[in-house]
Order: C-alpha cells, then sequence, then structure tokens
C-alpha cells in the first residue's frame, strides 16, 4: 500500500514539472513581474473550437514547448467553454471577459499574446500547423 502511495505521489509531481498554466490572470501578471519572464496570454474554446484543440495537442502538450516553457514564459489560458460540464467559476468568467474586452474585442480564437510585465502587447498570433519548435521561434520572435 505504501509503494502504490509513493509511486501515485512521484507520478503526479511529474506531471507538475511540464508546465506551469496559472490559475487567475493576476497571478500569472505577478508571475511574469516577479520572474522577468514574457506572458503568453492564451484565448481558446477549450471545448468547441477545432484550431485551439489542435494548438493545445500538438503545441502545448509537445514534451519540446513543455520544457521550454517552463523556463521561459509565464502561461495563462482565457478560456471560453460552451459545455455546461465544462463551465468554469462565475469569477474566472468574468476575468476571462474582461481580458477579452482588452485584448480580443473582435473574438478570435485561438488567439496567441505574447505580453511583458507592463501588459504591452509584444506580439499576437494564432493557431499555426509548424512543429513545436517553429511555434517557439515564432514567439520568441516577439520578444525584443
Amino acid at each position: 500500500m505504501k509503494h502504490s502511495i509513493l509511486i501515485t505521489a512521484l507520478l503526479f509531481s511529474c506531471c507538475l514539472l511540464g508546465q506551469d498554466w496559472k490559475g487567475n490572470y493576476a497571478e500569472a501578471l505577478l508571475a511574469s513581474k516577479q520572474e522577468s519572464k514574457p506572458l503568453v496570454l492564451v484565448f481558446s474554446g477549450s471545448d468547441w473550437c477545432g484550431p485551439c484543440k489542435r494548438l493545445d495537442r500538438n503545441i502545448w502538450q509537445s514534451e519540446a514547448f513543455k520544457a521550454y516553457a517552463s523556463q521561459h514564459y509565464i502561461l495563462y489560458n482565457a478560456d471560453f467553454p460552451r459545455k455546461k460540464t465544462n463551465k468554469l467559476p462565475e469569477e474566472k468568467i468574468n476575468a476571462n471577459k474582461q481580458l477579452a474586452e482588452r485584448y480580443n474585442p473582435k473574438g478570435h480564437f485561438p488567439l496567441v499574446l505574447v505580453l511583458n510585465g507592463q501588459e504591452e502587447v509584444l506580439g499576437k498570433t494564432g493557431y499555426e500547423k509548424v512543429s513545436p519548435d517553429a511555434y517557439l521561434s515564432l514567439l520568441n520572435s516577439f520578444i525584443k
């Protein structure tokens, strides 16, 4: 029994070492400032947007992106799911709507922004059918 608990704990901790998508925008912005790392702000529709799903599967979940992002970026996903089973807490819905009003008024999905600690947009993109390394190069090209 003790061995199975230890193994489960080790597996769970390994999963946490990959990406660290912040739970709220304020936390992400603070981390961006404190760590002097750019903030990658993603607007997605996780349960209805095909390109969003491909971006998640092909880029965000790739080992190359996970390894690089954990060292070089702060990540926040402003998600807008539509299914009732995926509904976010009201506080997060409202926070994501405010972010969309400010950074995504035309409602493009997916929209990926790279911001600095002063919340200035350094660059933006969406889904690109490229390798994770090429996508990282694109994101890095926004950082001056």
